[in-house]
């Protein structure tokens, strides 16, 4: 069982930033990725982006440029770097992990709220 826990959102204004940490309760070296996903207000769970066991990374279309996913594996943690906010990056922001016996977790969430 693994256990992920976010932190680190909270309300910006547009164009300011905001790192998410995801902390991972046991190593993640082995896992096949880690990433994050966002909930908005009424719509459902899309993919922010991916860090895969090797380091490659992937990024939806409308975060490339302005967001960087990173691993600490001494920590167990990925982080999510977010700049340049807009409002339509409000939403709740879901840490997700696949192992390798491609088992995926998900943690609790974090809200992020940009204001214009």
């Amino acid at each position: 069982q693994v256990q992920l826990m976010e932190s680190g959102g909270g309300s910006v204004q547009t164009g300011g930033s905001l790192r998410l940490s995801c902390a991972a309760s046991g190593s993640i070296f082995s896992f096949n990725y880690m990433g994050w996903y966002r909930q908005p207000p009424g719509n459902q769970r899309e993919l922010v982006a991916r860090i895969f066991r090797w380091g490659s990374s992937l990024y939806a279309d409308s975060v490339k440029g302005r967001f960087t996913i990173s691993k600490d594996l001494a920590k167990n943690t990925i982080y999510l770097q977010m700049n340049s906010l807009k409002p339509e990056d409000t939403a709740v922001y879901f840490c997700t992990a696949e192992t390798p016996s491609n088992e995926a977790y998900w943690g609790q969430g974090t809200q992020v709220t940009v204001s214009s």
